[in-house]
């Protein structure tokens, strides 16, 4: 037996559009009469959710997200190809819905359970709780229709969180009322999780996706681009946000062509690289105790051999490193002891007010700190082709011991104030934190703690 609670088979989603008024009434008229032409939301898409995943859905505003999240709530029909649901499903898509705006708080918590199949019986087994979570005080017992826009949603949050559903779909709606409610949104959302329930997580956070997710799914034009693994599927969402995801296909044969030279140079060199190692053996006898210089910073450093690169290479990021004040090679990061990262840029085009990042993430992709010039307030100039700039980020960085990643970029804002990505390099290099003392949480922090005797 199939362990899949969705299965969604080649649905197409079609929307007539019509350029007047009067055409639509004319087709309605005489349905013999074409007259309109078609928008397809959704394009030949097919997905399987197994039970227990937590499926982040990424993509940009119009991409067909919450189109295919109503088409597996049943609030919108494909118009071809099928979907099928095993258990029971609540949503977070449109909260209150199910309302109806003359009838009371408690009344439409009745209703509300009715849509969702649910007996009177396992609807006041649930009443209590629904009323605490919402905590709207007396206003429960008066008409939804005086609600304020906040106590709207604590109580449609609260109605449709509280029903234990197999499947829970959450699109946006996590940052709702005040930060005492959100606070409870997320510990029931972290319920959810542990308890096995499947989840689909519509969200533009990044961040909300990596932490809480265990598969990823991009649409993009109403097509399904990527499914896979959190990590990877959010760098590519990234690509896609600042233009480089339209041509999926191009990127990563750009990214392969790239690797191919490489490995192409690596198998021509081979003789040489050989022959330059005979040497330093032979010049590490005679020379003992000397070190031989490496020829980049980057090697004296652990690389990462999976790091992610992309964008148009009018710059290209070409070396970088992690140093102490003095300058020498740090191989581990003291995170109350001041670093110096560096990161060397060559110019392939002239370059007016190029950005200069670096950004430091866990393990699991996520942002953990970072910074740049525009952010620093740092003016950059115009930069001439062939011109080569190496960027210094002077810091402490706190957090709380484990192994990152280190990331570095060029970009800069173009003609039309969009973000455009020059050369990045993320998760470049890897790098232990350490601490001299233990820390609770992300960060370290340092207290200056006073203690006193209260005289009675």
């Amino acid at each position: 037996m199939s362990d899949n609670v969705i299965e969604i088979s080649s649905i197409v989603k079609e929307y007539k559009m019509f350029a007047r008024k009067k055409d639509r009434l004319m087709e309605t008229m005489f349905p013999f009469i074409q007259k309109h032409g078609t928008f397809r939301a959704i394009d030949n898409l097919s997905l399987e959710v197994k039970k227990g995943e937590v499926l982040g859905i990424l993509g940009k505003n119009g991409a067909g997200k919450s189109t295919l999240l109503k088409m597996i709530t049943g609030v919108v029909i494909p118009t071809s190809g099928t979907i099928k649901v095993n258990g029971k499903i609540s949503s977070l898509l449109e909260l209150g819905t199910a309302f109806n705006m003359e009838l009371t708080g408690i009344e439409n918590i009745y209703q509300h359970g009715q849509v969702m199949g649910l007996t009177n019986e396992q609807i006041d087994a649930k009443r209590d709780e629904i009323i605490e979570f919402a905590d709207i005080g007396d206003h429960i017992y008066q008409p939804v229709k005086t609600y304020s826009s906040g106590m709207f949603a604590r109580l449609a949050f609260a109605c449709a969180i509280n029903v234990d559903p197999d499947v829970l779909i959450v699109d946006e709606v996590l940052s709702v009322g005040d930060m005492s409610f959100q606070l409870k949104c997320f510990k029931k959302f972290e319920q959810f999780k542990n308890s096995g329930k499947t989840i689909l997580f519509v969200t533009h956070g990044i961040g909300d996706v990596l932490r809480n997710c265990t598969r990823t799914v991009i649409i993009d034009a109403g097509k399904k681009i990527f499914d896979g693994g959190v990590k990877e599927g959010v760098e590519k969402y990234k690509k896609i946000i600042v233009g480089l995801g339209n041509d999926e296909k191009s990127v990563d044969e750009k990214i392969d062509i790239e690797k191919s030279n490489i490995e192409t140079e690596k198998l021509a060199n081979t003789d040489e690289i050989k022959t330059e190692n005979d040497k330093n053996k032979s010049e590490k006898k005679t020379k003992k105790g000397k070190k031989s210089e490496k020829n980049t910073w980057k090697e004296n450093f652990t690389q990462n051999e999976n790091l992610v690169e992309y964008g148009n290479k009018k710059a290209e990021v070409i070396d970088y490193g992690i140093f102490d004040v003095d300058g020498k090679y740090l191989q581990t990061i003291e995170n109350d002891k001041e670093v110096v990262l560096k990161s060397k840029i060559k110019f392939n085009e002239d370059v007016s007010d190029p950005i200069f990042t670096m950004t430091v993430k866990d393990f699991k992709g996520l942002e953990m700190c970072g910074t740049n010039t525009v952010i620093e307030k740092q003016i950059t100039g115009k930069v001439k082709k062939g011109e080569i700039r190496i960027c210094e980020f002077k810091q402490i960085i706190p957090l709380a011991p484990s192994k990152y990643t280190l990331s570095f970029s060029c970009t800069k804002y173009n003609e039309k104030g969009e973000l455009e990505v020059l050369n990045r390099k993320y998760d470049a290099l890897l790098v232990e934190i350490i601490s001299t003392k233990e820390c609770v949480g992300l960060i370290k922090i340092d207290s200056d703690i006073v203690i006193k005797k209260v005289e009675e």
